[in-house]
């Protein structure tokens, strides 16, 4: 048998382009989370509205993918002006059907359709979290049309504005206008994917209403449990399998110097926040909420730790990554209640809570504990002496929830002005799986 020798590995793995197989590798993770997300959704919905849930995260993947190779990634990725690309003043849109990237103009290496790959599921997982917040009473009419909207426009914008090679407060920026304070640090998307989807979610929410029987003659909750806590801890598992690929897999390579170094930082940081998410809200349920040991509050509580993380986990210590999940468990406790009890918001999925709120916080985390071993773009934190981070975090957080706010209104508002939006109170009461999608999930 010939001797291996690390000399012959170096020559036999000269030609493999490993950083497009680091971006498929951990695209394919980040697919399996839609997986993840059906599990979850389905398990959280009663037994009627199974089917009409699973379809429409199927549906995620699918029109989510036409959509980002017509024209979203060409608004999110091409030559703009700071504000979106392939626009007027630049002409150039080679990303449009991805016309730039083909035939004779195919990368020899397959990176770039790799890294197309790699943000169409960025993008189908933003999409995702909305689906979920307005789950058991939105039509599927109505479900088509702001999945459309949302990864058409008003996620390719955002993603424009913070990852791009001119967006305004690009970390990424190379333009001659230069980024402000130098860029925001959302590494793998805290603000710009997750915090996008849940204040989208929060809108269409608030806009199609709750559903019937959520709230008592005097508005207050009442239970609505979902059928099966099987799947909503099988969902999580998956999703929290997927974060593996959705945030190492944001260094977009392994070969350049250290990149691997920092992806294996990023699986320990993500690690820390989701462990210490899930305990810390089981325990406030315990002690403050249901007074249970609810396996829901663990689910959510991983999931708030997960994105509490996905912006600074490049960049915050080990330590401080345990105290992003510690917070980010107040702030999904806090707001879950908040959304529910004193805003009357039905959310099933405690979207904005999760993603939303945890978001916002999962950026604001960075301007205080980024490291000044690790920060790049505007710095190191708050609790390194510098707010110079911090600055750039609330200006660029405000501006997305503006954004996506503003758009959200105007895409949910008319959608229920036209009668798109939600179904009638007989398919409600029914369920749409024996109205819409040829009977029940499960058998009798």
């Amino acid at each position: 048998m010939t001797e291996i020798t690390a000399a012959a590995l170096a020559g036999k793995f000269d030609g493999i382009k490993a950083d497009t197989f680091w971006l498929m590798l951990c695209g394919f993770l980040v697919f399996f989370m839609q997986c993840g997300f059906a599990l979850l959704e389905a398990g959280t919905v009663r037994a009627k509205n199974t089917k009409n849930i699973l379809l429409k995260n199927l549906l995620d993947a699918c029109v989510g993918a036409l959509i980002w190779w017509s024209v979203g990634f060409m608004i999110a990725y091409d030559s703009g002006a700071g504000f979106i690309g392939a626009s007027a003043t630049t002409g150039a849109a080679p990303s449009f059907f991805l016309n730039g990237y083909t035939g004779n103009a195919e990368d020899t290496t397959g990176y770039a359709m790799a890294a197309w790959f790699f943000q169409y599921v960025f993008a189908a997982a933003a999409a995702t979290i909305v689906s979920g917040a307005m789950a058991e009473r939105t039509a599927l009419t109505g479900y088509i049309c702001y999945t459309c909207v949302i990864t058409a426009f008003i996620y390719p914008v955002v993603v424009h504005w913070g990852w791009s090679a001119d967006g305004w407060f690009s970390a990424f920026n190379s333009s001659p206008s230069p980024p402000l304070l130098g860029g925001v640090q959302d590494f793998a998307g805290s603000g710009i994917v997750h915090m996008t989807g849940g204040v989208a979610a929060l809108v269409g929410a608030a806009i199609v209403g709750p559903r019937t029987g959520r709230f008592d003659e005097k508005k207050k909750p009442l239970p609505m449990p979902g059928h099966s806590s099987t799947l909503q801890v099988m969902g999580t598992f998956i999703l929290w399998l997927g974060w593996y690929g959705f945030n190492p897999g944001s260094t977009l390579g392994l070969a350049p110097s250290n990149y691997a170094r920092d992806a294996a930082r990023v699986v320990v940081t993500t690690t820390l926040s989701a462990a210490t998410g899930g305990v810390t809200v089981i325990l406030l349920e315990k002690l403050c909420g249901d007074k249970t040991w609810n396996v829901g509050a663990v689910c959510n509580g991983i999931l708030a730790g997960l994105v509490s993380i996905t912006a600074g986990c490049s960049v915050l210590m080990p330590w401080a990554a345990v105290i992003a999940g510690f917070i980010g468990g107040f702030v999904f406790f806090g707001s879950s209640k908040c959304v529910l009890k004193l805003m009357k918001v039905d959310d099933p999925l405690d979207a904005f809570a999760v993603h939303g709120a945890c978001g916002f916080w999962g950026v604001f985390a960075v301007g205080l504990f980024a490291s000044d071993h690790y920060a790049y773009a505007s710095g190191k934190g708050l609790f390194y002496g510098s707010g110079k981070a911090l600055g750039c975090a609330v200006i660029t957080l405000a501006a997305e929830i503006a954004w996506v706010g503003t758009m959200s209104f105007i895409m949910f508002f008319p959608l229920k002005k036209a009668g798109l939006l939600r179904v009638s109170a007989e398919v409600e009461a029914a369920g749409m799986d024996v109205s819409k999608h040829g009977g029940a999930a499960y058998e009798s």
